[in-house]
């Protein structure tokens, strides 16, 4: 053996050895003694180590299975020599131990072994009709061992559609290690997927599925980066907080979860927002967590009664130097084969976004801004719309979709229409086609007098063959209603082979100046806008004491291609404003967090922080449909787990340990 490559032994402990090689002075293994002592075997494949004690070790490795046997420097800690999907021409020759699913076998001899790295072709020689055999009276999925010689295949039957395609492996053992026991509900195919609740019902089988593995480890990826950004660039303390809790007032509907104490229960957490402050009163100046949060909310694409979230508190922080971390922190971690994201981003106020994009998160990877066009239908010749337009609190709003004729059909305008009305109560909604002649068609163009349909061509910058979609009413019922129908469009554009978003293009967008509270259709009190640990805007304190919903919040969300991924304010660090915001404008008791606000009382520095979405964030670089796509054993759109059955029933006596009663429906 030659001495560049002999092993290093360092002695960690009575029993534990780190093993190195002096050939690159990189970690191989941990050996515990036990591992070893009792196998001592002579061959050319070990090697004779004198410990810090004078004790010869002689140790056999059990990865060198052969002198033509190289392990792979990925694989640790395993019974496989490689992946199946890393092995390329340059390791013809060598013999290996390939461990994985049987994707596909043909005539017993052609096998296509599959792990989470890859793909490898097997090919059993004819002779070897043993071997044959067993692989054809094998099920596909089932979990199989190869030992065999890397063979590179002639150039002309590469394969470009697997990484290994420049080799194949010559089989000379095969080993079912687990049998499939029973008809699979479908196969592991890139192609003609089942639909979502089979998939969800069989997770684990879907799991197997290239690409939502692929998801899974870039989801992994970036966790670990932004880790390594937060503590060892900004020298953030990770800790973790309770997920089991007491109620917390002003906020998402929580999950109760029973106690053993009569009548008493713990709230799973919606985020860890008061913990993080408590860290932050503690002494700890920058926390940050990936923490698990509840929320039993309805189902929607963007939400799970449970998610993921990276949370982060500072002390002594302005909302700008939070903005500035979390986008130092995107940077560091964004993946590398995505297009590069510019920093700094874009600020918009929550008034602007209203009012160019009818939604507090727009998408504004493409224009198609709203415009207010009430001067326009203000001596317009059209009565009903004057009479319309003019009525207090009302305004009018238009945007424009270019070249929406090919998909503006009498249909989609009856859709929009029952929309307005099911939804916004709007019956002002129009179309209008913009014909070559600058002159429009549609039911507005009967009644606008020419002068003001030029008027109105000219002020949203319209052309030939372009739709303006113009809605009167409630201003912030028009504003958001057509928020939506902008991005109707959109989609149905896109469904007509228009490019309007771009896909491989991230538009991250601050949104800034939100109300601090607002009243409660349906119940008619003020409730705050996001919580009630929100500090006023600076400037607008006097608001709280004379009329609250005046007040702006030094609250910001981080937008990403129309879906908020974060949010995040600075908070109330004074005892006093923390009572009278949940006392006096609430209404909320201070004693259901009497600990809290006492905590206040204990000298807290000033503080701020923010919540990524991390299932969101993810779902929008691995280009989801939904969160689902993006988190390994999610709820399905009711929240129930599909594969466990969860939530389920408890037996009689688990509700009695809990002093739980339940009422029949």
């Amino acid at each position: 053996m030659k001495s560049s490559v002999l092993p290093l032994f360092t002695k960690i402990s009575k029993h534990i050895f780190l093993l190195k090689s002096i050939r690159n002075g990189s970690l191989s293994r941990i050996f515990h003694a036990r591992q070893f002592s009792c196998r001592i075997i002579c061959s050319r494949s070990s090697w004779i180590h004198q410990n810090s004690a004078g004790i010869y070790i002689h140790v056999s490795l059990p990865w060198h299975r052969a002198t033509t046997t190289v392990a792979s420097q990925r694989i640790g800690f395993t019974l496989k020599t490689h992946s199946c999907g890393e092995l390329t021409s340059s390791h013809a020759g060598q013999s290996v131990v390939l461990r994985g699913f049987l994707q596909y076998q043909r005539m017993g001899r052609f096998a296509v072994l599959r792990d989470i790295m890859g793909k490898t072709q097997v090919l059993i020689r004819e002779e070897d009709k043993e071997l044959s055999v067993a692989l054809e009276d094998t099920p596909f999925e089932s979990y199989v061992e190869i030992r065999g010689v890397v063979h590179q295949r002639p150039e002309e039957q590469y394969n470009k559609d697997m990484t290994t395609g420049e080799i194949e492996v010559i089989a000379d053992s095969y080993k079912v290690l687990s049998r499939v026991q029973r008809s699979l509900p479908f196969l592991i195919r890139n192609y003609n997927k089942p639909k979502e609740n089979l998939r969800l019902q069989y997770r684990y089988l879907d799991l197997r599925h290239e690409e939502l593995q692929r998801t899974l480890k870039l989801r992994s990826r970036v966790a670990k980066k932004m880790r390594d950004y937060l503590q060892d660039v900004e020298d953030f303390v990770e800790i973790a907080t309770p997920t089991l809790s007491v109620n917390t007032p002003g906020g998402a509907q929580e999950f109760v979860v029973p106690s053993r104490h009569p009548g008493q229960f713990y709230s799973l957490v919606q985020s860890p927002q008061t913990y993080k402050q408590l860290a932050m009163i503690g002494g700890f100046e920058k926390y940050f967590q990936f923490a698990i949060c509840y929320r039993d909310e309805g189902g929607k694409p963007d939400r799970q009664p449970e998610f993921m979230q990276v949370d982060l508190e500072m002390a002594n922080v302005t909302m700008e130097e939070v903005q500035r971390l979390i986008e130092n922190l995107l940077v560091y971690s964004w993946p590398s084969h995505l297009h590069p994201i510019l920093t700094p981003f874009p600020v918009m106020t929550y008034d602007e976004t209203l009012s160019e994009y009818g939604t507090d998160k727009p998408d504004v990877r493409f224009e198609w801004k709203i415009k207010e066009v009430t001067d326009v239908l203000q001596d317009c010749g059209a009565n009903t719309l004057e009479t319309l337009v003019l009525q207090p609190g009302n305004s009018a709003h238009a945007f424009v979709i270019p070249e929406g004729q090919i998909v503006m059909k009498k249909k989609l305008l009856s859709t929009w229409e029952a929309l307005a009305m099911r939804e916004f109560n709007l019956n002002g909604l129009t179309t209008s086609l913009v014909k070559e002649d600058k002159k429009l068609r549609g039911n507005i163009a009967r009644h606008l007098k020419l002068t003001s349909q030029q008027t109105l061509i000219e002020k949203l910058n319209a052309s030939s063959g372009d739709i303006i979609v113009l809605a009167v009413g409630p201003t912030i019922n028009v504003q958001k209603l057509l928020g939506k129908l902008r991005l109707l469009s959109a989609s149905a554009m896109e469904e007509a082979g228009r490019r309007v978003r771009d896909p491989d293009v991230f538009n991250f967008l601050w949104v800034i100046n939100f109300p601090l509270f607002e009243v409660d259709e349906t119940t008619g009190k003020t409730i705050s806008v996001h919580h009630p640990f929100t500090l006023p805007k600076n400037g607008d304190e006097h608001f709280l004491h004379i009329d609250p919903l005046k007040a702006k919040s030094q609250h910001f969300d981080l937008v990403l291609n129309g879906s908020e991924i974060g949010g995040g304010s600075i908070r109330v660090h004074d005892p006093v404003m923390q009572r009278f915001i949940m006392e006096n404008i609430l209404g909320i008791d201070s004693k259901s967090l009497g600990f809290f606000t006492e905590a206040l009382e204990s000298g807290a520095p000033p503080h701020g922080g923010i919540a990524l979405g991390y299932d969101r964030l993810m779902e929008k670089i691995c280009g989801g449909k939904s969160i689902r796509d993006v988190i390994a054993f999610p709820k399905s759109m009711a929240g129930r787990c599909l594969m466990s059955g969860a939530p389920g029933n408890i037996t009689e006596d688990e509700l009695n340990l809990y002093h739980i009663h339940v009422k029949k429906s």
